[in-house]
């Protein structure tokens, strides 16, 4: 009673079949092999070493000459 013979795989392959179709079975394992082929392309992503970045670069300021404090800058009601 706890085991399917054959006559019951090939019933259930048969309405499987036929519920979905041929093409929407092998349009899903083609789906379902590029989310595996994505998932160990990131695997393998992670593991690499990541790339020495180049410090950040800073700009140096001239305090040669002063700047004039702006008059029009404030809380001036209009």
């Amino acid at each position: 009673m706890g085991s399917l013979s054959i006559w019951h795989w090939i019933l259930v392959i048969a309405v499987v079949l036929l519920l979905f179709g041929r093409g929407k079975i092998s349009d899903l394992m083609g789906d379902v092999a590029q989310g595996i082929k994505a998932f160990k392309k990131g695997m393998q992503d992670d593991d690499k070493p990541a790339e020495k970045q180049e410090p950040a670069k800073s700009i140096e300021h001239n305090n040669a000459a002063p700047t004039a404090a702006r008059s029009d800058v404030g809380s001036k009601a209009v």
